[in-house]
Parts: C-alpha cells; sequence; structure tokens
C-alpha cells in the first residue's frame, strides 16, 4: 500500500509526454523540449497583462541561458475565437522562444494550471523542480535564481546574467507611455 501511495506521489511530480499544437500548425511532444536540457513551461494569454510583462524576461532567460541546453516552451491559452491574435502578437515582439497553442485548455488542464501566467522548470526527465503562479514585478528574479539554481546543481557551466540586463528591460517597461 505504502509503495502504491508513493509511486502515485512521484507520478504527480513529472509532467506527462503532452502532445502540443505548435504556433506553426506542427504538432511535437513536450519532451521533446527536454532533450538538450531542463526547461520552463510557461502558461499565458493574449488578454492577460502580468504574462505579456514577464515574456519578455522569458525571452531574455531563453536567449542567454540556450547554449546550455536550457529551453523556454510557452503555453497560449486564449480561446478558439482569440487564437487569431497569437501569431502576430508573437511575431510583433520578436520573441524567440517556443510557443504552443492550447485552445481547449487541453494541456492547461492535465498540468493543473489554474492562474495566468503559471511558470513550471522542468527537469529533463520530466520532474517539476519549481512552480509559480501570477506574476508581479521582480518574480523575474525568483526565476532566474530558480534557473541557475537548478544549473549549479546539475553542474552545467552557463555565463551569469547580467541583472543589469533585466533592469533595463523594468526601465523599458516604465518608460511606455501613451499621450
Amino acid at each position: 500500500m505504502i509503495a502504491l501511495i508513493s509511486s502515485f506521489l512521484s507520478a504527480q511530480d513529472k509532467v506527462p509526454n503532452i502532445r502540443l499544437k505548435m504556433i506553426n500548425g506542427k504538432y511535437a511532444k513536450l519532451y521533446d523540449f527536454l532533450k538538450e536540457g531542463p526547461m520552463i513551461i510557461d502558461f499565458w494569454a493574449t488578454w492577460c497583462e502580468p504574462c505579456k510583462k514577464q515574456m519578455r524576461y522569458l525571452d531574455l532567460f531563453y536567449n542567454h541561458f540556450k547554449p546550455t541546453g536550457f529551453n523556454v516552451l510557452t503555453v497560449n491559452t486564449d480561446s478558439p475565437k482569440s487564437m487569431s491574435k497569437v501569431k502576430p502578437y508573437v511575431r510583433t515582439k520578436g520573441f524567440e522562444f517556443n510557443v504552443a497553442v492550447d485552445p481547449n485548455s487541453q494541456v492547461k488542464k492535465r498540468l493543473k494550471v489554474q492562474e495566468m501566467p503559471t511558470t513550471i522548470i522542468i527537469d529533463q526527465d520530466g520532474s517539476i523542480l519549481y512552480r509559480h503562479k501570477g506574476y508581479v514585478p521582480g518574480d523575474e528574479v525568483g526565476i532566474l535564481k530558480a534557473i541557475t539554481g537548478i544549473l549549479d546543481k546539475k553542474g552545467i557551466e552557463y555565463l551569469p546574467l547580467d541583472l543589469d540586463k533585466v533592469q533595463a528591460i523594468k526601465k523599458k517597461e516604465k518608460l511606455n507611455i501613451d499621450f
């Protein structure tokens, strides 16, 4: 009985190898993104302003840590009606990370996501190492610490990410004033 409970608990700590529809219309499996190293999977929507603010940092993290094998996959959860907004939004922002779409919330439900954004860091074996719900300015520092902590623990070398770059993004956000 105890063995059954512990195997159930350990199974809950891993993400399933879910089939994902990518923004380009092709399909991929979640574990395809784990081949080179750990990854972030982040759930967002075009109507979610905190999601949009956090995505700038996710793109920064993706580009900075990509040489280590670290990957970033975002999963858009817009409804089928507003799905047409996703591709133009990603393109105009110049985001380089991988984007999947989940218009019927199947992936969102399988990973027990209830709040936008939800950021999950997954190890190469599918184990969930970190989970964070919501976004307020400053949360990106915690995500960065989680990423570097995981890479350090695995002995993966990386160039330190200059937090001044992160601060420059924050300043850019504040300077975005409409008249």
